[in-house]
């Protein structure tokens, strides 16, 4: 998920590249409730239930995985440091029934998951001969398996949730290396071991997983979930264990190297979902999916043209983007620039940000003049002095007059705070010339941009009642546009006169350049095929 920044290092969540804390991604934790026996082999489901969100439930989210030892997690929350991810890893062989795999949903491995309301989802695995049971999450933003161990002795988290107990397994295996992995808000260390693990009817031998001793954030006492199941590549493993979807596939459980998930978009209904180990179940989507391909191994990421507004594109993405489907984050991340924009159309209410207003105010009038001369766009923050020329440092003296012509210090953050603002306005007002806005009108709606900043932790409110007349989101993937309706990426907390909506888009903002987290808020309407043989990610609307 991630993010878990996750989203200087990635996990939601990975770090905001000289920025503030923008972006707290819901965590999409997927749980197995029960698992329903395979009628044949090659082919496991876990199937989904749903549960209604409340405050503490968002609380637990806003945790992130690194890479390379810190778990980089947008589901969680998101973290705030660098994606570093490598390159090469195995591709499996073409599959003889085609890209979906086994056109019979009894051809796999199904298993049932329990949603808490549209942002997590739990299931169950066991652990150990015989199997000890444990509530995970499947999260195809990492790569490592870790449950809470029988010797954390002074974690209030591990009093709450089960715990591995080695001595009562007879097919455990001493490891002892020791682990770490930092979360948005707070980590987990413990040390490996191996045994059997089980999921649905198939059981994977001597799986290397992390036996957690200490769990010292509150996050993960109130989690609904005891541990998390990473899905992803090898490359962001932690001590590079081997990830439980490597050895299912090693070990010939499962016909087809892929997997898939299914959301259910009724948050009433006590059925949550899906995930299928070795196929897709065709009753849970319509039509063909649209396939694109990996592009970097770690997470599952891949290349996406364009986001757009009511059909109209934001202007962010037109060189293209980088995004990750991640089903352990709740929400949809993406760039501040887009999201602040994406969130003033649908009426988000944000923080003030100040300097953003006085980048706006200070030179407004001046980059609209130079777009309208056709100075280069990416350029013109370094030419008015806001921007080290082709960097993204602050020029100080320029800077202070702006914020507070008193202060004598500014801290490279603010600088840094200025420059992005700066490259910002410079995209909304050249959208905006583009629709032959006047001057006055540029100038408001940039003004009005400023304040649908995402606040500190990410979130976004907005009016219940004004669900109707929200516009369209859209993600061009595969040449193919991805539509959102407001009910399906507005997600509503609480009940009765407590019901709240909150925006189901967060910001991220990577050093590395665009880049999107596409959460259950979107994976909820498309259907999502992990094509491991074919290194490629598929999306079909969900039925």
């Amino acid at each position: 998920m991630l993010a878990v920044d996750r989203f200087s290092e990635l996990a939601c969540a990975m770090k905001l590249s000289k920025a503030l804390p923008a972006c707290c991604l819901l965590l999409l934790t997927v749980l197995l409730a029960f698992a329903l026996p395979g009628m044949a082999d090659g082919f496991v489901k876990i199937a989904l239930k749903k549960r209604p969100l409340n405050q503490n439930g968002r609380l637990v989210a806003r945790f992130s995985r690194g890479v390379t030892g810190v778990l980089a997690a947008r589901k969680y929350g998101l973290f705030r440091s660098r994606l570093r991810i490598g390159l090469d890893g195995p591709k499996g062989p073409d599959g003889p029934d085609g890209p979906d795999g086994p056109s019979d949903p009894n051809d796999g491995n199904v298993v049932s998951l329990e949603n808490y309301m549209n942002a997590q989802y739990f299931g169950e695995i066991g652990i150990g001969s015989p199997p000890q049971n444990f509530t995970v999450a499947f999260d195809t933003g990492s790569s490592n398996l870790w449950v809470p161990s029988s010797k954390c002795y002074f974690s209030v988290a591990c009093y709450f949730h089960a715990n591995y107990k080695s001595g009562q397994s007879s097919t455990y295996q001493k490891n002892g290396i020791s682990a770490n992995i930092r979360y948005g808000t707070g980590s987990i260390s413990g040390f490996f071991s191996q045994d059997y693990v089980t999921i649905g009817d198939i059981v994977i031998k001597d799986q290397a997983f992390i036996e957690a001793t200490k769990e010292p954030s509150m996050t993960f006492s109130a989690a609904k979930f005891d541990g998390i199941l990473g899905l992803g590549f090898k490359e962001i493993s932690v001590g590079n264990a081997r990830p439980v979807w490597y050895n299912i596939v090693n070990q010939s459980l499962v016909k087809e190297p892929i997997f898939s998930f299914w959301f259910n978009q009724n948050a009433n209904e006590s059925e949550g979902g899906e995930v299928v180990f070795g196929g897709t179940d065709p009753q849970h989507y319509k039509g063909e999916h649209t396939y694109v391909s990996v592009t970097q191994k770690g997470y599952w990421q891949f290349d996406m043209e364009d986001v757009l507004v009511d059909g109209l594109t934001t202007g962010f993405c037109s060189g293209g983007c980088s995004a990750i489907a991640d089903s352990g984050t709740s929400l949809i991340a993406g760039p501040t620039t887009v999201i602040a924009e994406i969130n003033q159309k649908i009426g988000g209410d944000g923080i003030l940000s100040q300097q953003c207003k006085a980048v706006v105010t200070q030179y407004g009038e001046k980059i609209i003049h130079m777009l309208t001369a056709k100075e280069e766009p990416a350029m013109i923050c370094s030419l008015i002095g806001v921007c080290t020329f082709g960097g993204t440092q602050g020029v100080s003296l320029l800077i202070k007059s702006v914020v507070d012509n008193k202060l004598e210090n500014l801290s490279s953050s603010i600088s840094d705070a200025m420059c992005s603002y700066c490259q910002m306005t410079v995209i909304w007002m050249q959208n905006q010339l583009i629709v032959n806005q006047t001057l006055e009108q540029i100038m408001n709606y940039a003004d009005e941009l400023c304040e649908r900043l995402p606040s500190p932790m990410g979130e976004s409110a907005v009016d219940c009642n004004r669900l109707s007349s929200m516009p369209i989101v859209s993600f061009s993937i595969g040449g193919r546009n991805f539509d959102l309706k407001p009910e399906q990426y507005i997600l509503k907390v609480g009940s009765g006169g407590y019901e709240q909506c909150i925006s189901g888009f967060t910001a991220i903002d990577m050093s590395q350049g665009p880049l999107w987290i596409l959460g259950d808020t979107f994976m909820r309407v498309y259907h999502t095929v992990f094509d491991y043989g074919h290194l490629r990610v598929g999306f079909a609307e969900a039925a």
